[in-house]
């Protein structure tokens, strides 16, 4: 654990451990222990694994800086994903790409699950979501086998029913004690699998907003998916989760759409025209309540958490949890400022424009 830790320390400045024990809380906080699960606000990393830094030559297409075991120690505990087919030396594999593999892959899902095992096993006080975008439709089979192969199935909830919404949730302390730590929701994921019964279909027990946003004055707390919903009165009344979206796309050459890094200081702040604290605030009025996942780009700008905990009402009484610096991530060099990824050259290597989805 010291080696770990001190590897860590080196790769990461200028970031800042906490020194507080985290044995008596979970998710960082023994305020949320007693709580269930449905009645807590999670920091959600939209497009967690697809990064913006030097090793995707800062891609326009990354929508964080630092990657999902940073994410994690820094609070985040809803990491979402883009799954599709990929080929592998003429074996197809299941990858993380952001929209199409020729833009910006990932890598494997098996290998991204492995990563998340490897900080929960370390992290054990700690309850984990995973949202999983199946653009290209895997089955139950194909993703439950590669959870088995990461070992992550081990740590994998099972609501008590299959046919049925549940109205209540366990508390974080029993998902703990019982080691059921990670909640897996999928979309689409088609008929529920007595196989690989802890994949969750998302749009059963959860409802979004819009999240195709350009532009601060598009955010909505009305329901979007699933469109049966359609009013928050009935999305209330569904008994379903609530995730908010609140990142914001720009428009770059060939219609293409991007992350908006240039905006994400306001988008992530706690105050100010579209921040995603008037937003938690917007949405708790129409439901009644604090959503229940907010989901961010550039995760450690802001920071998000800081509203993600003004809703669950902790005031600095976290522990364990890393400090991650808000300033964007910059490459120098001798030149000045890095330039960051070529949008032409992923233009010329896609081939077309491709709209980025959730």
């Amino acid at each position: 654990m010291f080696s770990r830790n001190l590897l860590r320390a080196t790769a990461l400045l200028p970031f800042l451990y906490s020194t507080t024990s985290a044995q008596n809380a979970c998710n960082n906080s023994p305020d949320l222990c007693s709580r269930a699960y449905n009645n807590i606000t999670y920091l959600g990393a939209h497009d967690s694994p697809f990064l913006r830094n030097a090793d995707t030559s800062f891609s326009t297409s990354g929508n964080h800086y630092y990657n999902t075991t940073v994410q994690l120690d820094a609070g985040v505990r809803l990491l979402t994903a883009q799954v599709h087919q990929a080929n592998d030396s003429g074996t197809d594999a299941w990858h993380l790409c952001h929209s199409s593999c020729d833009l910006l892959d990932a890598g494997t899902l098996e290998s991204w699950l492995s990563e998340i095992k490897t900080w929960m096993d370390a992290n054990t006080n700690d309850v984990v979501t995973l949202l999983l975008v199946n653009s290209d439709k895997a089955s139950p089979s194909d993703l439950g086998s590669i959870f088995s192969s990461s070992g992550i199935d081990t740590l994998a909830y099972t609501p008590p029913s299959t046919e049925f919404l549940p109205q209540t949730w366990p508390t974080l302390d029993a998902l703990i004690g019982n080691n059921t730590r990670l909640m897996t929701f999928v979309a689409p994921l088609g008929a529920p699998s007595t196989e690989y019964p802890y994949l969750m279909d998302e749009f059963t027990f959860i409802f979004e907003n819009a999240y195709e946003n350009d532009h601060p004055s598009n955010y909505s707390c009305n329901p979007d998916r699933p469109a049966s919903l359609g009013t928050p009165s009935a999305a209330l009344e569904s008994g379903r989760m609530f995730l908010m979206n609140h990142f914001l796309y720009q428009t770059q050459l060939f219609g293409i759409q991007s992350p908006n890094e240039t905006y994400a200081n306001v988008t992530n702040a706690q105050s100010g025209f579209g921040s995603l604290g008037v937003g938690v605030a917007e949405c708790s009025n129409v439901y009644g309540k604090a959503p229940n996942f907010v989901l961010v780009d550039f995760f450690n700008v802001g920071p998000a958490i800081a509203s993600v905990d003004m809703a669950n009402g902790i005031d600095g009484a976290v522990s364990g949890r890393m400090e991650v610096s808000t300033a964007p991530l910059i490459q120098s060099t001798g030149a000045g400022v890095r330039e960051r990824g070529s949008l032409v050259a992923v233009v010329l290597a896609v081939g077309v424009a491709v709209a980025l989805g959730a």
